[in-house]
Order: C-alpha cells, then structure tokens, then sequence
C-alpha cells in the first residue's frame, strides 16, 4: 500500500521548458553579477569554495569560478554548488515578480488530493532545495509548500544512483515498497525502483519509456488500483 509519494519537479510536475527557457536563462544572466556582488555573504562564500573543490583550484580567481558556472549552466550540469548558487538567483527573480513557478494543473489537482488522502509528499531534484521551495512558494498557484513533508537534492546522491534513494528511505518513516517515486527520467525510475520503491513515469515530452515502469501522460489516468 502506498503511504508516501516522492516526486521530481522538472518534467514530471512542471514543464521541462520553465526550467530551459524561464530558469536557466535567468540565473546565466544574472549570475556573473551576483557573485561579485555577494561574493563576500557567507552562503555565497561557501559555494564559493565548493566550486573550486570541483575544479581542484583552491586559488581560482572569480573570474575562473564564474566562466566554470556559466560553462555548467550551458551543459545542464547537476553539480551542487552550482545548484545552490542558481537557487540564491533564482530567489530574487521570484521575490522581484519576474516569473511564477509552473506548475502543471493536473500536478496541482493530483497533489492536493493525495495529501487529502493522508499521503505524505516529499519532493527529489536536482535542484536545490532552496530552489525548490522558492518554486512551490511562488507557484501558479500560489504558496503550497504546505502540502509536502520534506525536501531532498543532489545532496542524498545524483537521482541516477540507486544509493540516492537508499539515502531518502533510511530517512522517512516507510518501508521502500510504501513510497511511489513520479519521475520523467526511465533511469531515475530505474534506480528508485533498485532501491525497492514502486515508480511511475510521467510522459509529458515524448522521452523514452520502459515496460519496467507504468506510464501516464497526465495525473487524470492515475489508477490507484496499479499499486499495491
């Protein structure tokens, strides 16, 4: 029986093009100046370093730790300093009224109904989790960061890895098989499913499936009874 449902974000609840064509380009256009404007906050500082770690230059000037970013953004890097800088971004497009986080109506139906049911909600990307809750705080409709339990990013592990949802099930109060991973990505859903979830793919832009996993086009064709 499912008792806790564990999402992405990207393709699977909001459209893949918010995050290309809304999101990126605004944290690559507005990053450079940020960093040096901030390159001194504490926060800021510290990713910071962590980029250098990744680079394996403790001495890379801002210049170097800039064009490294910019290079992640244009490549689509999952690389977790990068994704908690693009968050500190991010947060001022929000805050400043620039854009909205999308989010799909059948994702916000389906959602709301599951917490209705009981269903605990906790939320898995790539994305920061500051990025995350700024999205759901700011959302088409509104704040909802209420309706999920916890947060989960590139910090547990990369969502390819099966040890990433090893990590986020040791830390909830389930037994694998009781949590529903959603997902666009069949290797995502391949490694929550290693890890012993049940799974569901989301085909929303025509990517690849899988018999090992089911498949629904919209949150309207969830089938309560395909899971046990």
């Amino acid at each position: 029986m499912i008792k806790a449902i564990l999402t992405d974000i990207e393709g699977t609840i909001t459209r893949i093009s918010f995050v290309k064509e809304i999101l990126f380009p605004y944290a690559a256009a507005h990053l450079p100046q940020f960093i040096r404007d901030h390159q001194h906050d504490a926060a800021v500082t510290e990713q910071i370093s962590a980029v250098r770690a990744e680079l394996d230059n403790t001495n890379a000037d801002i210049d170097t730790v800039i064009a490294a970013l910019l290079e992640w953004i244009a490549a689509d890097k999952k690389i977790t300093p990068l994704k908690q800088l693009q968050g500190l971004v991010w947060q001022f497009g929000y805050t400043n009224g620039d854009f909205t986080g999308h989010l799909y109506e059948d994702a916000y139906q389906f959602l709301t109904q599951q917490k209705a049911n009981g269903r605990d909600l906790y939320v898995y990307s790539s994305g920061s989790v500051k990025a995350q809750q700024l999205l759901f705080a700011h959302s088409d409709y509104g704040d909802i960061r209420p309706l999920f339990s916890d947060y989960f990013d590139t910090k547990v592990g990369a969502k390819q890895e099966i040890s990433a949802y090893q990590n986020i099930i040791a830390t909830l109060p389930y037994e694998a098989d009781q949590i529903l991973f959603l997902s666009d990505i069949v290797a995502e859903l391949d490694a929550a499913k290693a890890a012993g979830m049940q799974t569901l793919q989301l085909f929303r832009d025509a990517q690849a499936t899988s018999p090992e996993h089911p498949v629904i086009s919209s949150f309207d064709h969830f089938d309560e009874g395909a899971f046990s």
